[in-house]
């Protein structure tokens, strides 16, 4: 198949699958190992590329939501006091969720990166945190509003987030199954795991990247990168604003059967090679 192709193909797996509940990491080893794809689109550079796509997918849906937070954040730092706001609240609440998978993503990324890449580990690390995600909806309360999450609560959802770093767990999912075990209803879970997810993604992109630009290799793949970044920054606008929806009035069920079914699928094809 073209490279053009497998990196449209590429851009919008990683577009659907970084906020569904199902593992984007998972996915981008998965797939290309289906369909005996190899070459760049099979390596980490091309990776960090489709994560700047939604990157921008997340920065473009909850601009509105950023464009207080941030001043709120900083406002808090001049005053020295959240003022019983809640933007102000949830600013820092966000900082302490992403300080363990920030800290742990600099010093564990590159030993995880390329010590599980093999599909059968991956198949594995689906049906575990799939399961960790149907009982998290099985017995989730949704009694706490997010306005009322507390702080030692952000910060085990950001230690939980820190487990996306296996490929198969999916950040989503992981952190989405935290904050209802905290008390979140469905979509306040998603909501402040899709919000937690984009300074984490940013520091990601900005690590990999000054690497990546470094070795000169995004300089002579620049075709499939920009059809890949692109594919995952429209699938990825498209996945948000369907999670969020479907979430209003039903559960996470669908997610889970998936991730069994393709577990499923991945041992089956392993085993017949």
């Amino acid at each position: 198949m073209d490279q053009l192709l497998q990196a449209l193909v590429m851009g919008i797996v990683q577009g659907l699958t970084e906020f569904l509940p199902i593992s984007s990491s998972g996915h981008l080893i998965i797939v290309p190992w289906l369909f005996h794809w190899g070459g760049f689109i099979d390596t980490l550079p091309f990776t960090v590329a489709l994560h700047a796509g939604t990157l921008a997918a997340l920065l473009l849906y909850f601009r509105e939501d950023w464009l207080r937070l941030v001043p709120a954040g900083l406002a808090t730092v001049r005053d020295r006091s959240f003022r019983s706001d809640a933007d102000r609240r949830l600013a820092w609440l966000l900082v302490v969720s992403t300080i363990p998978a920030g800290i742990l993503g600099v010093l564990l990324s590159d030993p995880i990166e390329y010590a599980i890449r093999q599909p059968t580990v991956v198949a594995i690390l689906l049906v575990v945190a799939g399961g960790i995600l149907w009982l998290a909806d099985r017995w989730a309360t949704g009694h706490r509003p997010l306005s009322q999450l507390t702080v030692p609560a952000a910060l085990g959802i950001g230690l939980a987030q820190a487990l996306a770093l296996f490929p198969g767990v999916s950040r989503s999912g992981i952190s989405i199954a935290a904050s209802m075990f905290a008390g979140l209803d469905r979509q306040d879970a998603a909501r402040y795991s899709f919000l937690m997810a984009t300074p984490v993604t940013a520091g990601a992109v900005v690590f990999e990247g000054i690497k990546l630009v470094k070795g000169g290799e995004i300089i002579t793949q620049a075709g499939p990168l920009v059809v890949g970044i692109l594919a995952a920054f429209v699938s990825g606008v498209i996945a948000i604003s369907g999670l969020l929806r479907y979430l209003r009035s039903r559960s996470y069920n669908v997610f889970v059967v998936y991730r069994l079914v393709l577990a499923a699928v991945v041992l089956a094809v392993f085993l017949s090679r």
